[in-house]
Parts: structure tokens; C-alpha cells; sequence
């Protein structure tokens, strides 16, 4: 019964889905909330855009922008890998600040364009950790 009940719960999600295919285009932006070298709220300020086209229905390669309000700001060129439609792994080398970060993130669907994401960044240079929100909008393939 148990077998039975969780087959009927993951095909019923299936059809919640809005999953990205190869060619897609998302455009992402986000702040970060929460960063291991913020000590006090509004001190600083971190913010990205970027945008990431998809290869294959589960890979995407990127490029964006990081703007710092203490440092100087970062060209990003990086990639995604979708381990399931939400769940995706992200690696980013970021020029100018000299860093790279690898992380983890969920897209959550507001609708068939728009998606809300968070995302947890490791940045190797700096040794800090960080929680990212932001929205992402699908420019799908015609």
C-alpha cells in the first residue's frame, strides 16, 4: 500500500513540472541574505544577474555580473548542472575578485516563465559561505 501510495504522489508531481529544455535561455538575478562576512544587517550588500543557456536539457554554461558595495565588482562565467527539474549544482569562477564558488540551489515555479530560486555559494578565495534568493525568467526555445 505504502509502494502504491508514493507512485500516485510522484506521477501527480510530474505534472506540477515546468522543466527547461535544451536552447532555453534563464535569465537569473538574486542578493545574497545571509554571507559568513557580514556582521551586521545592511552593512554590505551582494547582489548577480546572470544568464544561462541550456545545452542539454540538464546543463546549462553562464556568464552574469557580481556587484559588491566593498569590492570591486566580478565578470562571472560558470555552469549548472540540473540533478532533477527543481535541484541544481552551480560552479562559478568569478574574475576579478580572484575567486570560485560551488554551490547548490532549488527553483521553485511561479509559473511557466518565471521561477523563484535559493541558493548556498562555498566561495573557495574567501572561505565564506553564503544564501542567496532571486528570481529567474525562461526564454524558451520557438
Amino acid at each position: 500500500m505504502r509502494k502504491i501510495v508514493l507512485g500516485l504522489l510522484l506521477i501527480s508531481i510530474t505534472f506540477s513540472l515546468h522543466a527547461q529544455s535544451s536552447n532555453d535561455i534563464v535569465v537569473s538575478g538574486g542578493f545574497d541574505l545571509i554571507k559568513t562576512d557580514h556582521n551586521s544587517a545592511f552593512d554590505k550588500a551582494q547582489l548577480g544577474v546572470e544568464g544561462n543557456y541550456f545545452i542539454v536539457r540538464n546543463f546549462a554554461a553562464g556568464a552574469g555580473l557580481e556587484i559588491w558595495t566593498e569590492q570591486k565588482s566580478s565578470f562571472v562565467m560558470g555552469m549548472r548542472w540540473y540533478a532533477m527539474d527543481h535541484v541544481f549544482v552551480r560552479f562559478r569562477g568569478l574574475i576579478g575578485a580572484n575567486d570560485a564558488a560551488l554551490g547548490g540551489g532549488w527553483a521553485k515555479p511561479i509559473n511557466d516563465t518565471w521561477r523563484f530560486e535559493a541558493i548556498g555559494d562555498f566561495y573557495f578565495g574567501q572561505t565564506e559561505f553564503s544564501i542567496r534568493a532571486g528570481v529567474s525568467y525562461i526564454i524558451k526555445k520557438k
